[in-house]
């Protein structure tokens, strides 16, 4: 894959730029929005930001797979937490006569 990946730069290029602006829309987004100009700014950084990636990636170290397994424990806490929501809102849904049944 490493090998296919170095020699297929533009597909590579544009999966690192996909995936970083993932991460940072996902972790690192400020709460309130920015404004048109400091957004377009702050892409063309993650875009210059990316082909350094590539070129790490085309030198044989593996941006994409840290990349990937970035985003798949992103994804695993999404998971954590939905499961933890779940759970709250079914013992907040517990009857107040059994609450107390339980103590």
């Amino acid at each position: 894959m490493q090998d296919w990946l170095s020699h297929h730069p533009y597909i590579s290029y544009v999966i690192i730029f996909v995936l970083v602006a993932y991460v940072y829309n996902k972790v690192f987004r400020a709460q309130q929005k920015l404004p048109l100009w400091k957004e377009a700014i702050l892409y063309v950084l993650m875009a210059i930001g990316s082909f350094l990636l590539l070129i790490f990636q085309i030198d044989k170290l593996p941006i994409i797979q840290c990349l990937l397994v970035a985003v798949g424990l992103m994804l695993m806490v999404r998971i954590r937490y939905f499961v933890e929501a779940r759970q709250k809102k079914k013992q907040n849904k517990v009857p107040p006569a059994e609450k107390a049944g339980r103590l």
